[in-house]
């Protein structure tokens, strides 16, 4: 995927002092905002799309490149300590895939909605989660984020749904997210993610049919990562041009790879919910580094020479990392300061989730229910009780 290089420099102002500075330059030594060059994205039932431009102030640069930074080093980490058998069971990691969940948040607000499938630990992340919280739940413990019964696969947060193990089974539960936006006339969205691999299921076209009967304020996003588990989507489509699987819904095909092309398409398309026209789709072409779960190694269906051209091309932290260098947004000093503190961050999360205890046998059936009375559930045999408390 080619990279956008263009840019435009604003003139730099004297502001406030920059929380991290990593050499004696201050403040006022980088540009405060710039405007790039984008790819253009390509139209279904659209008469115009999105800018071709995109500005990023200093600020929203440093976030996105920390955010980036934090998912890459949490889902190494993650494959780490799969490796050494101390997280088990699924794990879908989301590294090369970064510029999505980050661009998307960029084009909506935390009050908005979101759910996802099974590669959640991104998105637990940028819907308020923290590190160690989603290292915890990894390694099933009681500081998880769902105080270690979901893992990897089951991850929440407040306007955050999963996480959700059924292909493609999240996307009508997000219409219903949608449909109570709707009703409650809040002037919230819900964005509803899939992957490639799940595009062809017919709970997903079912779902296109009542959003747009009804003008749900939904934003349909497939994640094409290019393959649906071994399968390459020439394999398993008969049209992979998915932003156009919707037929009569709006679509756009996007450079996932790239952060501000996410966020302003995004922000195209809460305009397009927002002002009640009803759903849109998005299709992001992006690339996961990994195979498609932990036990795949992901070589078997693709070369290591395929992998590492889109590492050296079209790695998007790297892309944001030359922007904001070369528009002298941030110094080298200074993203290697961020990359120091992700790591620490990482490694202390990873202390915690394997010193923190299991969740007691007592916890198993908690939380069935939110704000009830305490009551009883039986256990894997009639004489075995226990206790739900809210």
């Amino acid at each position: 995927m080619p990279l956008c290089t263009g840019a435009v420099i604003h003139p730099c102002s004297h502001t406030k002092a920059a929380s991290m500075v990593a050499s004696s330059r201050s403040y006022a030594d980088f540009t405060p905002e710039a405007t790039f060059d984008i790819k253009k994205v390509d139209l279904h039932r659209l008469e115009e799309g999105p800018p071709l431009t995109a500005t990023l102030t200093r600020e929203e640069g440093l976030k996105y490149y920390r955010t980036m930074q934090t998912i890459r080093r949490m889902e190494l980490k993650a494959d780490q300590l799969y490796k050494q058998k101390i997280i088990r069971g699924f794990c879908h990691l989301y590294d090369g895939q970064e510029a999505c969940a980050v661009g998307i948040e960029g084009g909506i607000t935390l009050s908005d909605h979101l759910i996802t499938a099974y590669r959640a630990h991104g998105y637990t992340l940028t819907r308020g989660g923290t590190v160690r919280e989603i290292m915890a739940e990894l390694t099933g413990r009681r500081g998880g984020i769902a105080k270690g019964k979901g893992g990897s696969m089951h991850m929440y947060t407040k306007n955050f749904y999963g996480g959700n193990g059924i292909v493609g089974a999240q996307v009508p539960l997000g219409a219903g997210v949608a449909l109570a936006c709707k009703y409650l006339g809040n002037d919230q969205l819900c964005v509803s993610l899939y992957g490639d691999g799940a595009a062809n299921q017919g709970q997903i076209f079912e779902t296109y049919n009542m959003s747009s009967l009804w003008k749900l304020p939904i934003i349909f996003i497939c994640e094409n990562n290019q393959y649906g588990m071994g399968t390459s989507v020439e394999r398993s489509s008969a049209s992979t041009e998915y932003y156009k699987r919707g037929d009569y819904i709006p679509g756009l095909r996007v450079d996932g790879m790239d952060v501000l092309c996410v966020r302003e398409a995004t922000k195209f398309a809460a305009d397009h919910c927002r002002s009640g026209k009803g759903p849109i789709l998005m299709e992001l072409q992006t690339y996961r580094y990994h195979g498609h779960s932990m036990s795949d190694p992901g070589v078997s269906y693709r070369t290591r020479e395929e992998i590492q051209e889109v590492r050296s091309k079209s790695d998007p932290i790297s892309m944001l990392k030359d922007r904001m260098l070369s528009n002298n947004m941030a110094s080298i000093e200074e993203l290697k300061e961020i990359d120091i503190a992700v790591r620490k961050e990482i490694e202390d999360a990873a202390q915690f989730a394997t010193t923190d205890p299991e969740p007691p046998l007592d916890d198993l059936c908690s939380h069935i229910f939110a704000n009830d009375q305490p009551f009883e559930v039986r256990g894997a045999t009639p004489w075995t009780k226990l206790t739900s408390t809210s």
